[in-house]
């Protein structure tokens, strides 16, 4: 027990006089570590002294977008070159295509320009594709400095015409596909629309435009008929479209809005007839013995088109008793016939409406004032274009004077029997 606590005595002075050494030595190297640290002060001072008056880049390259067939303009500046030199570096091929003052590269599209000994131009004409992608510009320093910038080229967009629809003719109640294919960078949105801006029925809604390349229409009537245009956009102007046309073919349809017609003699009648059919459908009138109606001077046959719409006018002049009957409106093409009746009966003369002319206020007489009536017409003055057909309508001022003549006469006629009397009976 003893034996131990003695060992561990020794062992406790044994680490007390290392601790003690190592202090000893650390103290005693001080004054060396000093120095040593002095020393790379001096040389972080020198190595900032030697970065500023290295070439530095005043600003990034700007990434440039442009339109192909264009020019480009890629610029580096670069401040403090000194005696260092620039080039410009093609960075996905890794060709070179300028070192300073000096264009290295081949494609003649290809120049350089410069100013001040700072700015430094990679000038790039005539724009293509291929020359879209990164161009570094370098600083030949130990280690090596550069700055990157982007070179973006857009394409308008085009329509690719092989794989485009043409001008297409379809059936009714069959479907009908046009598909509009277009190229350019970045790629462009398609869509479809109606030329003359009316809506489309397409499967079951009525839509102003149809997006994506293709248009497909189900059991295609007669209303879907007309130009479409493909518009192909990828906001590099200009947005391009290509026109196509649809034609939908049916046998001819008639309308006829007044079967029944009716004239007078002597009367200027017309017939109307609406028919629809595509191909454009032949069509003509006939008599009711089936002959057909060519215009001249009984007849005058009009006829009106708009799309697959035809309007068909009969005028018929000076109508006489043989004129009345029946006429046919005939409509033929490729896929088919139709007619319709218009029966033209005879109507009696319409009796003519009494018409009253009087003379100004001003040039009217009041036959009751005592004036003499003889010369200015009396009561003639009002003229009746029909007879009346009641004693109302007789003028009042007639009726008085009427009134006034017969006793007048009973009056005279009496006077006279008396005299008479009174002389013969003498």
């Amino acid at each position: 027990m003893e034996t131990l606590q003695v060992n561990n005595t020794v062992w406790n002075l044994m680490i007390f006089f290392c601790l003690l050494i190592t202090s000893v030595i650390i103290v005693s190297g001080n004054p060396q570590q000093t120095g040593k640290e002095v020393d790379l002060n001096a040389n972080s001072v020198n190595q900032f002294n030697h970065e500023t008056s290295m070439p530095r880049f005043a600003e990034p390259i700007p990434n440039v977008t442009v339109s192909i067939g264009k020019d480009a303009l890629l610029a580096c500046v670069v401040d403090n070159l000194r005696g260092f030199r620039v080039a410009w570096v093609r960075v996905d091929t890794q060709t070179i295509l300028s070192i300073h003052h000096n264009v290295i590269t081949q494609n003649p599209r290809i120049t350089l320009s410069y100013n001040d000994h700072r700015s430094w131009y990679l000038h790039i004409r005539d724009v293509h594709e291929e020359d879209r992608g990164w161009y570094m510009c370098q600083v030949n320093t130990d280690p090596m400095r550069s700055r990157q910038g982007y070179l973006q080229v857009v394409v308008p967009p085009s329509i690719i015409d092989k794989e485009t629809s043409t001008d297409m003719v379809v059936r009714e109640a069959s479907n009908a596909t046009l598909i509009c294919k277009a190229a350019g960078y970045p790629e462009p949105y398609v869509m479809w629309r109606r030329e003359d801006g009316d809506d489309i029925n397409y499967n079951g809604d009525t839509v102003n435009f149809i997006d994506g390349e293709v248009l497909h229409i189900t059991r295609v009537s007669r209303l879907h008929m007309g130009a479409y245009l493909c518009i192909a956009s990828n906001g590099v102007p200009p947005s391009i479209s290509k026109r196509v046309t649809l034609k939908v073919q049916f046998p001819p349809m008639l309308t006829i809005s007044n079967q029944l017609v009716g004239g007078y003699i002597g009367q200027d009648i017309k017939l109307e007839c609406h028919t629809e059919a595509f191909p454009t459908s032949i069509n003509f009138w006939t008599t009711e013995k089936g002959d057909m109606i060519v215009s001249g001077e009984k007849y005058e046959a009009i006829s009106t088109d708009s799309g697959y719409n035809k309007y068909m006018i009969l005028k018929i002049r000076k109508l006489s008793p043989q004129d009345f009957g029946s006429y046919k409106c005939v409509a033929k093409n490729s896929l088919g016939e139709t007619d319709g009746f218009i029966k033209l009966d005879q109507i009696a003369v319409p009796s003519r409406p009494m018409t009253i002319t009087e003379e100004p206020d001003d040039d009217r007489k009041d036959y009751d004032d005592g004036d003499d009536d003889e010369g200015n017409g009396g009561p003639s003055e009002t003229v009746f274009n029909s007879l009346p057909t009641d004693n109302n309508s007789l003028n009042s001022d007639a009726v008085r004077w009427s009134h006034d003549g017969v006793f007048g006469w009973l009056a005279s006629a009496g006077c006279c029997w008396m005299v008479s009397a009174l002389v013969f009976g003498r």
